[in-house]
């Protein structure tokens, strides 16, 4: 294996994409059908002695900002936005020491005997960082053939914006993405463990989720309508209620019920 991962990585995606496919004209006479430095350089916003100190191994640590900038300028698709993110952190030497009290991932027997109630109406528990902790057989049917739980552990806030099938799922994507990110960035939640998500989401996802982060400030919204399409059920109206627990572990539950009479017999059925 290469010490150089990293800049090997970027080289042969930058040789890989034609200018064509990032709308420049072809240049003349070209060594490789690839971009130039110069090329990428100017599209990701960076210096050609930077780029080429990067591809070279003799600059290991660029900041996400400058890793989404290159992905984005190379029209990488997720899975290589996630590689490339992990072979920066490896180059880096790894992740810092986080001394910042974790995001809780326990649940408390009384909010695990609450979702137990709830039963087999849809409902799960976040926490501060989107991680889904516990939820209802209920949520299981609805968002498990969506592949919201595929991941070990699930995250709603990494499905939505990493995984291609969110858009299809969630048809007012956008504005559930402007839900999440509102979440984020509520007052008083800076800390290393959310840097860390963020600059995993600037590469992962890119301006879909900068602009937003990074944009004006917005209201989390605790209430209102979406709409989802199920595999089985079909497309589904769902009102939402969002409760924050008042206890320090910063926690929510996410409770989905009908919003009109078709979706409650949707859910019937798919439920039992």
């Amino acid at each position: 294996m290469s010490d150089n991962e990293l800049g090997s990585f970027l080289r042969t995606r930058r040789e890989a994409v034609t200018p064509a496919q990032v709308g420049l004209p072809p240049g003349g006479r070209r060594r490789t059908p690839g971009l130039r430095r110069a090329e990428l350089a100017t599209l990701a916003g960076v210096s050609v002695d930077y780029l080429t100190r990067l591809e070279q191994g003799r600059d290991r640590r660029p900041s996400p900002q400058v890793l989404a900038a290159l992905a984005d300028a190379l029209r990488l698709p997720v899975e290589e936005r996630v590689h490339l993110r992990m072979m920066s952190k490896s180059a880096d030497g790894g992740l810092p020491c986080m001394e910042a009290e974790p995001p809780a991932r326990s649940v408390r027997p009384t909010v695990r005997a609450l979702l137990d109630r709830l039963e087999p109406g849809p409902a799960v528990l976040l926490n501060r960082l989107g991680e889904i902790l516990a939820h209802t057989s209920g949520y299981a049917r609805l968002a498990g053939p969506l592949g919201v739980l595929d991941a070990d552990p699930p995250s709603l806030v990494e499905f939505v914006f990493t995984d291609a099938r969110a858009r299809h799922a969630f048809p007012d994507w956008a504005d559930l993405a402007d839900r999440l990110v509102a979440d984020l960035r509520l007052p008083g939640r800076g800390d290393p463990h959310l840097d860390r998500l963020v600059d995993e989401l600037t590469v992962t996802a890119g301006a879909p989720f900068t602009d937003r982060y990074h944009g004006p400030p917005t209201v989390p919204r605790r209430t209102g309508v979406e709409r989802l399409c199920h595999p089985e059920a079909g497309e589904l109206r769902l009102a939402y209620e969002i409760l924050d627990l008042p206890d320090p572990a910063d926690q929510r539950l996410l409770v989905h019920l009908p919003a009109d009479d078709a979706t409650a017999a949707a859910l019937d059925r798919l439920l039992g």
